[in-house]
């Protein structure tokens, strides 16, 4: 009994902890236009939520995929050409980015979920390669010169999103609903099942349980997720290019995510909101970024072995 009374208290106050600390992250967003460039946090927070996503799969159901710039990418061709060629307002736009992002990630899901490890990797930097070739070569992509000019618009009609500080109200506004959305996730009963799965599969297959249907629709959930940040970042910039869908941005987003601490629920915003500083601030050296970026991301990995929020976790509960 004093084992589960213990362990349940020790629930409950990380529970709260963890309260505190997206209260903590909301204040810091809403206050940080005052001394931050707005172009800049909207970036990154694209950038979080996208990181977001993939912790849901990697760092929560334990699959390692290399192939979601495809959604993030398909999702801002699509949202982009909606609003531009289409004249969709700004919302149905990204509906409709996420809408093709979720069908893809259906389509990647039942490919590839029955491989596991190495090969369910390989299986989804395939199926990304491809995706990135037909963006390559399909005539409303633009090709090398992508969608460009793409118009914000006015959404539901009244919010204007030509207005820097609206946009960025939008933006963080949808990157706090899809944030509040993953933790409900990560603490439902599906996501308990998903954690069992990552940690003994053939145990929670043993127990009744149909792993692969959880581990695709965490997938899809996945996909969908990263389609709302690639939707939203295609009308933040009003630009859609094949940077986006490029394998080279799947790494990106695993660097951001053992960056900030894999399987922890902060941990990749912290770690996209590093790799887009260091993009942004470090550009002066010119090809000389990539190698402060490994080395940085080197240091990290032998300083912060749980990544900068796991071991700042590790520090805290010592302290505590």
């Amino acid at each position: 009994m004093t084992t589960l009374h213990g362990a349940t208290a020790a629930t409950g106050d990380s529970g709260r902890a963890q309260i505190v600390a997206f209260l903590i992250m909301t204040g810091l967003l809403i206050a940080a236009p005052a001394v931050i460039y707005p172009i800049f946090l909207m970036k990154a927070l694209c950038f979080a939520l996208f990181a977001c996503a993939f912790n849901l799969l990697l760092g929560f159901g334990g699959l390692v995929s290399f192939g979601h710039a495809a959604f993030l990418g398909t999702a801002g061709y699509v949202s982009a050409h909606a609003a531009k060629e289409w004249g969709l307002p700004p919302e149905l736009a990204i509906l409709g980015g996420t809408a093709a992002a979720t069908l893809l990630g259906l389509v990647f899901g039942l490919i590839a979920i029955r491989r596991q490890g190495i090969y369910f990797a390989m299986v989804t930097l395939a199926l990304s390669q491809m995706v990135y070739f037909y963006c390559l070569q399909a005539p409303f992509t633009g090709g090398e010169d992508g969608i460009q000019a793409v118009p914000r618009g006015m959404m539901f009609g009244f919010i204007d999103l030509r207005q820097t500080m609206t946009l960025y109200a939008v933006v963080l506004t949808i990157f706090l609903g899809a944030f509040l959305l993953i933790y409900r996730t990560i603490h439902s009963p599906f996501g308990q099942v998903l954690k069992a799965i990552r940690e003994n599969e053939p145990r929670a297959i043993s127990l009744g349980y149909r792993v692969d249907h959880y581990k695709l629709l965490a997938f899809v959930l996945s996909a969908a997720i990263s389609g709302l940040a690639g939707a939203t970042k295609s009308l933040v910039f009003q630009l859609a290019t094949l940077t986006d869908v490029h394998w080279s941005m799947s790494g990106e987003v695993v660097l951001m995510t053992l960056l900030g601490g894999l399987g922890t629920i902060f941990g990749p915003v912290v770690g996209a909101f590093v790799i887009v500083a260091m993009q942004n601030y470090l550009a002066q050296f010119g090809a000389w970024v990539t190698i402060i970026q490994g080395a940085i991301f080197v240091i990290c990995v032998l300083l912060f072995r749980r990544g900068i929020i796991g071991e700042l976790g590790r520090v805290l509960k010592k302290a505590l």
